[in-house]
């Protein structure tokens, strides 16, 4: 699946500008900590304490990356407390407290937003301790940053952490309030700050990911929209962007994991699988505990075509998160996988099974499991259990009757479904 739909000039002016808007925040903020771990190999203002000379960062950071967000923000806050007025020490602490409430809210898996319902979606049941603990983080990271600015407006080091800081709360206001305007914002600002940092050192290439991200979604936009993004000062190629990932995927130090995420999802809406996959495949031997690196792995194949592989290897995930291979896995994204390779295959009774069991995971996205009993209904269907089928869809609305899926239960409940 593509990471956000391809934009039609057909479409209402507020899904175009909402979909622009959605299209430049994800890419600022659904890779897990896009590009904030960078800093680790920039030289600290602080003082001589330098990030990327200190190995508890690299524990940590391992740590981060194998979707161990306890034990990272463990070690995060033991070196913020030791170098309190070091802005990278506060951002690592702000990366890994968003990202672990994203993945506690289930929202982590890329195909959650191939669909325009997320534009109109409700916001999601945040843990307020959190937010606050976000704002307040951002705020310190910035307040640190511009004193050092206001020191010397070239530091490109406190220019890059207050970029990754404006983007780790574009992320959590996107992904979590669903706030896009005030989303936008702090991705521009993050864009921003991050273009200024390469006019002053060009080899700075951590800097790309985020630049290079926003310079593909706005190449990417129907030309009447991009001739208003450009108005507003958001100029894009497609080329440049990922010319730009790809440098930072190679030359990047820790966020060169960051850029291959990003560069990934955007092959995959290339069409390029077998380019993704081969990227995916270096951060899922570089982090075998990530579970959702191997689910992406299994999307691929899945998209690419290739059905029966997909298969066998979301099965094989599966194996793996009931044997404790991965940390914490929401095995309910990989159920959901399995279930729509089993129907591609029209094997239709197993894709019933998995969608049933994906929808019956506690404590799962809503808009998941919605999706999972829609697709049992019409599995229902075509195994011309017309009863259950009902059933299905009715339970879909009372879910939430202002989705799509919802929308889309309704007109099933009048006609049944037929494979298409």
């Amino acid at each position: 699946m593509k990471p956000y739909s391809v934009l039609s000039c057909r479409q209402p002016l507020r899904a175009v500008l909402l979909q622009c808007l959605l299209g430049i925040v994800l890419v600022t903020t659904l890779t897990p900590a896009a590009s904030a771990l960078a800093f680790a190999t920039a030289s600290v203002p602080a003082g001589p304490y330098r990030a990327d000379q200190d190995p508890q960062v690299k524990v940590a950071l391992d740590d981060f990356y194998n979707l161990d967000y306890d034990k990272a923000i463990s070690q995060f806050e033991r070196i913020r407390k030791a170098h309190s007025d070091d802005p990278f020490a506060i951002v690592h602490v702000l990366q890994a407290v968003v990202f672990r409430e994203l993945y506690r809210l289930n929202l982590l898996d890329t195909t959650l937003y191939a669909h325009d319902g997320f534009l109109t979606g409700k916001a999601s049941n945040g843990d307020p301790a959190i937010k606050a603990r976000v704002d307040q983080l951002t705020a310190q990271a910035i307040e640190v940053c511009d004193a050092h600015i206001a020191k010397d407006p070239n530091d490109v080091d406190a220019l890059y952490v207050r970029g990754v800081a404006r983007g780790l709360k574009s992320t959590y206001v996107a992904l979590v309030d669903k706030s896009f305007i005030a989303a936008l914002r702090n991705a521009v600002a993050a864009r921003r700050d991050h273009e200024r940092v390469l006019q002053l050192d060009p080899k700075y290439t951590d800097a790309k990911t985020i630049v290079g991200a926003h310079n593909y979604v706005v190449g990417s936009l129907p030309m009447p929209v991009k001739v208003l993004a450009g108005i507003a000062g958001l100029g894009g190629s497609k080329k440049k962007g990922l010319d730009y990932l790809e440098q930072a995927a190679k030359d990047g130090r820790e966020s060169s994991v960051d850029a291959r995420v990003t560069l990934a999802l955007f092959l995959r809406r290339e069409g390029r699988y077998v380019d993704a996959s081969d990227v995916v495949a270096s951060l899922t031997k570089q982090y075998p505990k990530n579970s959702l690196f191997a689910l992406e792995h299994c999307n691929l194949l899945k998209d690419g075509g290739k059905g029966a592989d997909a298969i066998s290897c979301y099965e094989t995930l599966l194996d793996g998160a009931k044997a404790g291979q991965y940390t914490a896995a929401h095995v309910e994204f990989a159920a959901f996988g399995l279930a729509e390779s089993l129907r591609g295959q029209k094997d239709y009774a197993a894709a019933l099974k998995e969608y049933d069991f994906t929808a019956s995971v506690p404590n799962g996205q809503l808009s998941l499991k919605q999706r999972a009993e829609l697709a049992a209904g019409q599995m229902y269907d075509l195994l011309q259990k017309r009863d259950q089928a009902v059933q299905q869809y009715q339970a879909v609305i009372a879910q939430d009757d202002s989705s799509t899926q919802a929308e889309m239960a309704r007109k099933l409940l009048k006609q049944p479904y037929r494979a298409q």
